[in-house]
């Protein structure tokens, strides 16, 4: 027996009950902090991505306008662009997801300004149905992006 009144078996016994608990303490409170860290970096990529889409679709756009003869065939190339780089970036291309606006018609008007707006719905992953009516589902991305018409050109020339 020892001065402080615990046989040595005791203290033994109490030792051996507490080996390699830290080590499951760390894995438990490591897997806890781990999960929503990278959920939340899942999150924020999708939503960086989006956003280099819409960017990379409204400057094509806005360009395509400013520079393309004939208003039918740049609102079809623009189009064609916004697709493209949401494509890139697996987003699809909704109706709507392309605004533009022209300051002066036509849009080719010399400095004038032409404006195109991307929208894209950025859908959070593993989010379960029955909680879309308690939490956010989504995050929306709104890019504008202004161009001007050369000040040169001819309304009418390509």
């Amino acid at each position: 027996m020892n001065p402080d009144g615990a046989s040595s078996d005791a203290r033994r016994a109490r030792r051996h009950r507490d080996e390699g608990s830290a080590s499951v303490e760390f894995l438990a409170v490591g897997v806890l902090l781990l999960v929503p860290l990278l959920y939340l970096v899942l999150c924020l990529g999708r939503v960086q991505a989006a956003t280099f889409a819409a960017e990379a679709g409204a400057r094509e756009a806005s360009r395509v306008l400013a520079t393309t003869a004939g208003q039918d065939l740049a609102t079809r190339r623009a189009e064609a662009d916004v697709a493209l780089a949401l494509g890139d970036q697996g987003f699809p291309a909704s109706p709507g997801s392309l605004v533009l606006d022209c300051e002066a018609s036509p849009c080719r008007t010399p400095d004038a300004e032409i404006a195109a707006t991307v929208s894209v719905d950025v859908p959070l992953p593993l989010v379960p149905g029955f909680l879309a009516r308690a939490v956010p589902t989504s995050v929306h991305v709104d890019v504008r992006r202004v161009a001007v018409a050369d000040r040169f050109a001819a309304v009418g020339t390509p």
